[in-house]
């Protein structure tokens, strides 16, 4: 059940220059909320910026009712809320998405993030780690510099990958690499991902050839979070220029098999 709330925010940090990690009280939210929900924001109470900002889940603390997120500031919306102190009251809407990890039906999972896109991740690979699953996570980022959340990871995983483009930091390269070497190999059973579009399009790409179910965590601009504003429409796999065919992120997702959406 979604729900507004002005959630108290009781603690702060700040990941890198551009990038906070923050921890509300949403029981509510936390009790509702699956891997791959997402929440939108009200950042100010002025009419400008007037639309909510959407930010996916990072963490659900579910015996303290401790929800956190983490956001990255692109604009002046995330700028505002940055600046939010311990104590203020953030409003939220949330859980969002009808589209969420599912991955019940798998034993060893390669968990797939790029960049901030990692942050979805997180709350997936704990909950999967906890139902006795097999977790392995592939994480990629393009420099030494950007590298965050690696003992977070490493804690929930059977195995962790981190690697860096340009080799400045643990293994070099693209993670999807490492992940196709497993996959030859046989140990994976099934692929979740969340990051930039062209490393989506690689990892679906992959399934496919593989012949492996994948699910893609889809990054959009979400204004109302509820299928209204139509802001947030993915193409699907069976659309033609004759019959165009969307569902739209908010609603259909943020979750998709990849076998149903066109993301080429």
């Amino acid at each position: 059940m979604t729900e507004l709330l002005l959630a108290e925010l009781i603690n702060k940090q700040q990941l890198k220059s551009d990038i906070f990690k923050f921890s509300v009280k949403a029981p509510n939210i936390v009790k509702n909320a699956k891997p791959g929900n997402f929440i939108e924001i009200r950042v100010s109470e002025q009419v400008e910026p007037f639309l909510r900002r959407p930010i996916s889940i990072y963490n659900l603390d579910k015996e303290n009712g401790i929800l956190e997120f983490i956001f990255q500031v692109k604009g002046k919306g995330t700028e505002i809320l940055s600046k939010a102190e311990i104590g203020a009251q953030i409003d939220i809407v949330g859980p969002l998405g009808n589209g969420t990890f599912k991955y019940e039906s798998y034993q060893n999972i390669a968990i797939l993030g790029g960049g901030i896109g990692i942050f979805p991740l997180y709350e997936l690979a704990k909950s999967a780690k906890n139902d006795g699953k097999n977790v392995n996570i592939y994480i990629g980022f393009r420099n030494k510099d950007l590298v965050m959340l690696e003992s977070e990871f490493k804690e929930i995983s059977n195995k962790l990958v981190l690697t860096t483009d340009d080799g400045s930091y643990s293994q070099k390269g693209f993670a999807i690499d490492y992940l196709e070497k497993d996959i030859n190999n046989g140990k994976i059973d099934a692929i979740f991902s969340c990051g930039p579009l062209p490393m989506l399009k690689a990892v679906q790409k992959l399934a496919i050839e593989k012949n492996i179910p994948c699910q893609l965590s889809l990054e959009e601009k979400m204004a109302c979070g509820l299928g209204v504003c139509l802001g947030c429409a993915v193409k699907t796999a069976k659309s033609t220029i004759e019959n165009p065919e969307y569902w739209h992120v908010c609603k259909g997702g943020p979750v998709f098999n990849a076998k149903d959406i066109d993301i080429s």
